[in-house]
């Protein structure tokens, strides 16, 4: 489970525009090389040598460790995962027959934990500090490049909170979903182009994940909404336009050229995540981000990614409001993993460990299922931070243009 602490929502850190940005980046990238050539020129082709040679030598000692560490975790570790994906596959086969899981259909036994060293940084080939994430500044820049496209940014987070509100009200979401949603996923205090790894405008800062707005959504999220719900935006829009006149009216129109042509992209490789995923590292994948910037269509995407989860729930039969804890958890795992989590009685969720909805890298990845490991330790830990971060001021604003809005 990705956590994202608040931050102010008017940062300028994400909006400026790409064209200032790319030039600093690329300067301040220049002096760092010129910096770094001269500190190597400055020191002893012998030293450097040794030094590297001792550190290869220390490398591949740690790697031994490691390995050995790690394989014997797999010993125990393979068979287990192995039993949760077999179990996780019957539940399924049970749910589309219409049948309730029982005990027997989960691993009740907590996974093994790998303790040991951790994997040692190669010397000749060193990891950076991570791979450069795209930001708001990409997005902008790709989708005029790409589609000739400039989102209708809002002049304030109150006018985005505003058509977030009554975009959420118009389809049936309810008030403490979609504002415990923002709060967890954006902090309590994120602004509608927060951006994981961003949230504070301090030096070094830097994107984390491409997750952007209100719900944290990916690139392959705006890609797969598109592709999925693209029609019912566009019908969205079109009822815009025809209420509104002159120059709104006609940037709505061109809005609508432009949104057909993006969803015609995201349509055009088979409706599944692997494929909208390997759109999103395009960078016609990267244009179509910037959509959740706009004021038009941002707020309708992140609805609909909060809707799909409640329309699952209801084709499969269950006509109770989902609580925000429960819909963060079909955010979370995926609709069918969450589903299974919220129809389970209150004894099976006291007693399931949380690595039955979970592959083994994300279940090693995420600490927070690791440390909250029943379903009714995820859900209660969740529903706290979503109650504690409901209290900071964006929430509070969100909450009050909700109330604007009924």
């Amino acid at each position: 489970m990705q956590r994202h602490e608040g931050m102010d929502g008017t940062n300028p850190h994400w909006l400026r525009s790409p064209g200032n940005l790319v030039p600093k980046m690329r300067n301040a990238l220049t002096a760092i090389c010129a910096v770094f050539a001269v500190a190597l020129s400055a020191m002893p082709f012998g030293a450097f040598a040794d030094d590297l040679a001792q550190q290869i030598a220390e490398y591949r000692q740690k790697l031994a460790v490691y390995k050995e560490a790690r394989a014997a975790y797999e010993q125990l570790a393979d068979p287990y995962w192995t039993v949760v994906e077999t179990k996780r596959k019957r539940r399924i086969a049970k749910q589309r027959s219409g049948d309730q899981p029982t005990a027997s259909d989960y691993v009740l036994e907590q996974p093994p934990l790998y303790t040991g060293p951790p994997k040692p940084i190669n010397p000749e080939s060193p990891r950076a500090e991570g791979e450069y994430v795209p930001v708001a500044a990409d997005f902008l820049e790709q989708a005029q490049a790409h589609f000739g496209f400039t989102p209708d940014q809002p002049s304030s987070d109150d006018a985005y909170r505003r058509a977030y509100a009554r975009a959420a009200l118009a389809a049936g979401l309810t008030p403490e979903q979609c504002v415990k949603v923002y709060a967890f996923e954006s902090g309590g205090n994120g602004g509608y182009a927060v951006q994981a790894g961003l949230e504070y405008d301090r030096p070094g800062a830097r994107a984390i994940t491409t997750a952007l707005g209100y719900n944290q959504l990916l690139t392959t999220n705006s890609i797969e909404l598109l592709a999925e719900a693209g029609d019912k935006i566009l019908a969205a829009l079109r009822a815009k336009a025809s209420n509104a006149s002159g120059t709104r009216q006609a940037k709505l129109e061109d809005k609508i050229v432009t949104l057909k042509r993006m969803i015609a992209f995201s349509r055009s490789v088979p409706d599944r995540w692997s494929a909208h995923a390997r759109l999103a590292r395009t960078s016609k994948g990267l244009a179509i981000h910037a959509l959740i910037l706009d004021v038009d269509v941002g707020p309708l995407l992140q609805v609909h990614k909060l809707l799909t989860s409640v329309t699952y729930a209801k084709r499969k039969g269950y006509s109770a409001p989902l609580t925000a804890a429960e819909l963060e958890m079909m955010n979370l795992t995926g609709d069918g993993n969450g589903f299974d989590m919220v129809t389970m009685s209150d004894v099976l969720r006291r007693k399931v460990p949380t690595s039955n909805f979970f592959q083994q890298g994300g279940y090693e990845r995420n600490p927070v299922a690791i440390r909250n490991n029943t379903v009714a330790k995820l859900l209660a830990a969740t529903d706290a931070k979503m109650e504690s971060e409901a209290q900071l001021p964006g929430a509070r604003a969100l909450a009050a243009a909700f109330a604007e809005a009924q």
